[in-house]
């Protein structure tokens, strides 16, 4: 299915999500109000690498960001298997990789939607709501 955020659309697979749509696009419409800090569905996870990464992902607090050095190590991995990871993930948002930078700070890529412009934009947002600085000021907002 796809859902509207930004004006980007991020396609999420509601197959792995036990809600229905309509659920599923009211909580997203509530997290982009910054009503939602989390998303209360319950999402299936894969096995193998990807639900590892993902169920990662999910303990990265709103408003916080993690490196895909530090969630490699954390999982006895590459950071370059936790990107493959999260580029996987089929129901970014609601598992959110846009957490998940570079060492660097750099965004490195976003498989949903706008790419790094959604990131940046979600990131941006869970700064704001939290009342903190923009994340990654220092980086540009296309690629």
């Amino acid at each position: 299915m796809n859902v509207d955020i930004f004006e980007s659309t991020v396609t999420i697979d509601d197959s792995c999500i036990t809600e229905p749509p309509a659920v599923i696009r009211e909580q997203v419409r509530e997290y982009e109000r910054g009503d939602r800090h989390t998303f209360d569905l319950t999402v299936t996870i894969p096995e193998k690498m990807t639900g590892k990464v993902m169920t990662a992902v999910l303990d990265i607090p709103y408003g916080k960001t993690r490196t895909y050095g530090a969630l490699a190590s954390d999982l006895d991995t590459t950071p370059i298997a936790v990107g493959q990871a999260c580029a996987r993930n089929p129901v970014p948002l609601v598992v959110p990789c846009h957490r998940v930078v570079g060492s660097d700070g750099d965004l490195k890529g976003y498989s949903a939607a706008d790419g790094i412009t959604t990131k940046r934009q979600l990131l941006d947002l869970e700064a704001r709501e939290e009342g903190t600085e923009p994340m990654q000021t220092r980086l540009p907002t296309q690629t």
